[in-house]
């Protein structure tokens, strides 16, 4: 383990949720598991630091672990109970997954860097957190193999939304993406038929690019 989690650390992470909910997040849960997740662990020493700003920061191959107000408006529009099934596309350090796992998530997730998802893999168990599936392959694919899913969630910016996503919804599930280059526009997508998808936007974000395999 890098370092140690101290009631130093949980005092940050009570006034970062401060900062959350002055900005607009109300689901009691999202900032409980905030409250809860030692964000500090999930970074390099080097900006352990600045964990709990409301800032991205750099954790390898190009990637960020995402602004915490990011991350809590994401989990608040999945709208998820316990014991949902979700399918995260982007594991990146795992904060995220933690998250969900907090949220009481069954969670399925996978990346594209195979050095973040050896890490990540190795990593969240020594925190106790134990997704169902994590799986080192093309997000724009999703995983059929354990879909429908009641709620799918990406960490990175969409240039287009991908449809196999959309088809690996259940019906009343939701689909949270940031769609655009740079920036994104934070979409949810509702499944409410066979066919038929309600959406709704909700503002820019900035997030690195979602990759794709392209062979």
């Amino acid at each position: 383990m890098k370092s140690r989690d101290t009631l130093k650390h949980a005092g940050k992470r009570k006034q970062l949720v401060d900062v959350l909910i002055d900005k607009g997040i109300k689901d009691e849960y999202v900032l409980t598991a905030i409250r809860k997740i030692p964000r500090h662990l999930f970074m390099d020493s080097g900006f352990g630091d600045h964990a709990y700003q409301d800032k991205a920061f750099p954790i390898g191959a190009d990637q960020t672990i995402s602004q915490p107000y990011t991350v809590a408006f994401q989990s608040e529009l999945l709208e998820v109970e316990r014991g949902d099934k979700v399918l995260e596309i982007g594991t990146g350090s795992g904060y995220q997954t933690a998250v969900l796992c907090e949220l009481g998530c069954k969670v399925y997730s996978i990346e594209r860097q195979q050095e973040l998802f050896k890490k990540t893999k190795l990593f969240l168990p020594k925190l106790g957190y134990r997704p169902k599936h994590l799986s080192f392959g093309d997000g724009y694919k999703g995983l059929e193999e354990f879909a429908p899913y009641k709620g799918i969630i990406v960490t990175a910016g969409a240039p287009y939304v991908p449809k196999p996503l959309l088809a690996q919804l259940e019906i009343g599930g939701r689909l949270v993406i940031p769609v655009g280059n740079d920036p994104q526009v934070m979409t949810l997508f509702i499944r409410k038929s066979e066919t038929k998808f309600e959406k709704h936007e909700f503002g820019e974000f900035r997030f690195v690019p979602l990759l794709e395999d392209k062979n």
